[in-house]
């Protein structure tokens, strides 16, 4: 959220962009951190898109979102953790409840599939979200363009399991960053260790992949394997 030496109209101008009910709705359906395309916010605001589009610019304009780009698709999401507390904190005033995020996609892809090369799905969110609760990813930015770099535990351990740390680092793409997962709307791991990933999951069959499909069963000895390895429970 925006900081100025003006607090108090600060707090106004931002009270205000919150405190418009179309507006209320649409940053409330993000708190649950999933992010979500103008049209389903529009939906979720019982506004058009047009009217959907100007409340959205607005928001952006206070930093109380933010878009981000996955191909040709537009998803918004709240602007950081002071956002949300912000949010939750008048909830606590408000009282009530909210209906939560309830995917469409279908189970089997929902579980498991690729993205290009790399993990996606309820499996890929995991593995990101635990790799980074391991502390083996850490945030940096290149120019403006943030991703992820590899602590020496990280490095260690991925190593460990097969993975040309040096050789992946040496590719002529992004090592590692966050992807909108566009079925969990949480970031799985994308980028060239993503992709490194993928291929000894699938050379050690923790994972296996359908013909012509991006459907990604996981084995048993997967799932033991990313228990032991990762405390991960999949």
């Amino acid at each position: 959220m925006n900081v100025e030496p003006n607090a108090d109209a600060a707090v106004c101008r931002i009270a205000a962009a919150i405190g418009e009910p179309a507006r209320a709705r649409m940053l409330y359906c993000l708190l649950d951190g999933r992010a979500r395309t103008s049209t389903e916010l529009a939906a979720m605001a019982e506004v058009t898109a047009s009217t959907a589009s100007a409340h959205l610019q607005r928001l952006k304009t206070e930093r109380l979102v933010k878009m981000f780009i996955q191909g040709k698709h537009h998803y918004y999401g709240l602007d950081g953790e002071d956002v949300a507390g912000a949010l939750e904190a008048l909830s606590v005033l408000a009282g009530g409840t909210r209906d939560i995020f309830v995917p469409r996609t279908p189970n089997r892809l929902r579980a498991a599939r690729t993205c290009y090369d790399h993990i996606a799905g309820a499996l890929g969110v995991a593995l990101h979200d635990r790799f980074t609760a391991l502390k083996w990813l850490s945030t940096h930015s290149n120019g403006g363009n943030p991703g992820y770099q590899l602590s020496s535990s990280g490095a260690k351990a991925l190593a460990g399991v097969g993975i040309d740390i040096e050789a992946t680092q040496a590719l002529r793409r992004r090592f590692a960053y966050g992807c909108l997962d566009w079925s969990e709307r949480q970031p799985h791991l994308g980028g060239a260790l993503a992709a490194a990933f993928l291929n000894v999951a699938l050379k050690r069959k923790w994972v296996t992949q359908e013909l012509d499909s991006r459907v990604l069963t996981i084995t048993p000895f997967g799932r033991r394997e990313m228990r032991a390895r990762f405390g991960l429970q999949v």
